[in-house]
């Protein structure tokens, strides 16, 4: 994959989780996205979410801040380094997720597992180096 296609792939990841992480951000937001989630978890089969303390709120804004300002990063400044990161990070998400499916059987976690699966993937794709970029040392193209 060339560079520029990357480039577009660490903004499109970043414009994805900005959407999925914006109701996060705030008590108020994720009030309404908690009832929407449990709405959906019970509509595929599954229980009605536990009731947030708010202990937990805090702890879900805090994520959802933490992720929106790094969506905002990668959206504005799509370098490959950060999608390398991102990917990373995609990751262990994925692990904590399929953990909590595990513990949890609440199928709601299958449309969070599979795109941030697949965004972990496509952000680990090896990158072809661009004719302008021979002279690049072979780490640059891991963006390391």
């Amino acid at each position: 994959m060339h560079s520029t296609t990357y480039a577009r792939i660490v903004r499109a990841s970043g414009l994805y989780d900005l959407f999925i992480t914006a109701p996060f951000a705030t008590p108020w937001t994720f009030a309404l996205l908690h009832g929407h989630l449990s709405a959906v978890n019970e509509a595929m089969g599954g229980a009605p979410l536990p009731a947030f303390g708010p202990l937990h709120v805090l702890f879900a804004c805090l994520m959802g801040s933490v992720v929106l300002l790094w969506s905002v990063l990668r959206i504005l400044d799509p370098q490959v380094r950060f999608g390398r990161y991102d990917g990373a990070g995609r990751f262990a998400f994925t692990l904590w997720m399929a953990w909590t499916l595990a513990q949890t059987g609440m199928p709601i976690l299958w449309l969070l597992i599979v795109p941030e699966f697949a965004w972990g993937v496509v952000q680990w794709l090896p990158l072809r180096r661009d004719r302008n970029d021979a002279a690049a040392p072979a780490g640059a193209m891991l963006g390391v």
